[in-house]
């Protein structure tokens, strides 16, 4: 099944696999500073006006929900990774699907969540002003779609430049993926928000570190999964033809 649905439909599953391994690790790995971040907002809260507020939603169906959201998300980005595989194939033409699919998934990594971690990294609850959450999402999503828009610019190079040899290639590709990455964070503004003093700063770089960690396994996971699932189709697929 070599046809763009069966490819479709080996995205959908590959991000379905991705997802749930994504949710495992915020199950496992970012839930304790969640839960440690949350203790500090609560004391705060009780200092602040003498009361002990109740959550309107336990933790455990916000757990469960966080998890099942994991999935949904992987899911949807899978068919949007299967759609840029295929695109793909005229910027790496000598690569293996699976290559080719680890490949993209780097690289959508490195723009959709390694650059934002660096610019405007995650922090726990009970940072972040109210009032800014617009602004942030505006940051936030607009070094995103410039960080998408280096990405396909990396791949019109490399397919411009095909006739070099591959190591003149990857190190022209990579210097200037490398320059336009840095001249985005430092042109994009700083985050607004300061971190309360009441925050310890080893709490807020577990947090940040374990949420990259988690979206790496969505995104590595994702072109792992896809990679195995497409490759032999695909070999199968030309066997049969030859």
């Amino acid at each position: 099944m070599n046809s763009f649905r069966g490819v479709l439909l080996r995205g959908l599953a590959a991000g379905g696999v991705a997802g749930v391994l994504a949710g495992l690790v915020g199950l496992v790995v970012v839930e304790a500073p969640i839960r440690a971040a949350l203790a500090v907002e609560q004391a705060r809260g009780e200092v602040g006006d003498g009361h002990e507020h109740g959550e309107l939603v336990s933790r455990g169906t916000q757990v469960v929900g966080g998890v099942l959201a994991a999935v949904v998300v992987g899911v949807a980005l899978g068919a949007l990774f299967a759609t840029a595989h295929a695109g793909a194939r005229r910027w790496l033409p000598r690569r293996s699907p699976f290559a080719r699919s680890v490949a993209l998934s780097a690289a959508l990594f490195g723009a959709a969540a390694l650059m934002p971690a660096v610019k405007y990294p995650a922090n726990p609850p009970g940072v972040g002003d109210g009032s800014t959450v617009e602004y942030r999402t505006v940051l936030y999503l607009g070094l995103i779609a410039a960080g998408l828009l280096v990405v396909h610019g990396a791949g019109v190079l490399a397919a411009r430049l095909a006739h070099l040899a591959e190591p003149v290639r990857f190190t022209a590709v990579a210097l200037a993926v490398v320059a336009a990455a840095v001249v985005l964070l430092v042109v994009f503004p700083a985050g607004p928000d300061q971190i309360p003093a009441d925050v310890p700063a080893g709490l807020l770089w577990e947090f940040r570190l374990a949420s990259l960690a988690e979206t790496a396994t969505l995104w590595l996971g994702l072109g792992l999964a896809f990679g195995l699932l497409v490759d032999p189709a695909t070999r199968r697929t030309r066997l049969t033809s030859a």
